[in-house]
């Protein structure tokens, strides 16, 4: 892996991590983690509209003038999220139900213009798909991690209701951790995705202070006298 990649992914999946870096992207991220399925749906959406808008735009960085810049990128974001909506009302309809209007707001994402307009339209295909994929798997595993984590709070279980996403077979997949267990209201309601991207950001911060902390020297032995 070049050195550019690495920074890429690098700042993609931490350093400028869209949801807890540069919090963006909160509506949809608090509304619809409610369980890990709907975290993994719109994460998947998300990734592939930055992948799709990233590449379209970097391909056509040097032909679009400034003065119509955003209003094409705009274009060109909307049209795929269109596409994207249609295939999920074709073959997940269920899941396309759950998650309603927050997959066409897509097109509002602040971080896929952003991303568009500050890296796709100055770099080559290859590193503005390989941003676009690590922005938004970034995104995907924050959105899977605040689901599953209310999920277990509010109803414990996880992968409940797989089968909206990866048809009838999953529906195996659930795991039930606490038997008769009565739920914990508030993880599923708004304020516990508040609560549970606050732990998420604190988490973060204390990794990276951890790792930023020094080793501290060795204490200098004596010397013996001569």
């Amino acid at each position: 892996m070049s050195s550019q990649s690495a920074e890429i992914t690098r700042q993609g999946l931490w350093n400028n991590n869209v949801a807890l870096v540069q919090l963006l992207g909160l509506c949809p991220l608090l509304a619809v983690t409610s369980t890990t399925i709907n975290g993994i749906g719109l994460g998947l959406a998300t990734l592939i509209t930055l992948v799709l808008s990233n590449t379209v735009v970097s391909m056509i960085r040097n032909v679009v003038r400034n003065e119509v810049r955003l209003p094409v990128f705009v274009l060109i974001i909307a049209s795929i999220v269109t596409i994207i909506e249609l295939l999920m009302q074709a073959w997940f309809y269920q899941l396309y139900l759950v998650l309603g209007i927050f997959i066409p707001l897509i097109v509002t994402n602040c971080s896929i213009i952003a991303r568009a307009e500050g890296f796709a339209s100055r770099n080559p295909i290859g590193a503005s798909a390989l941003d676009g994929f690590m922005m938004g798997l970034g995104f995907l595993l924050v959105l899977t991690v605040l689901g599953a984590m209310r999920e277990v709070i509010g109803a414990g279980t996880v992968l409940a209701h797989a089968e909206l996403l990866f048809g009838e077979a999953a529906s195996a997949l659930k795991i039930t951790l606490f038997d008769d267990y009565r739920g914990f209201l508030i993880a599923v309601l708004p304020p516990g995705a508040f609560f549970g991207l606050a732990l998420l950001i604190v988490g973060k911060n204390l990794i990276e202070q951890r790792l930023l902390v020094e080793p501290s020297p060795e204490p200098l032995q004596a010397q013996p006298s001569a």
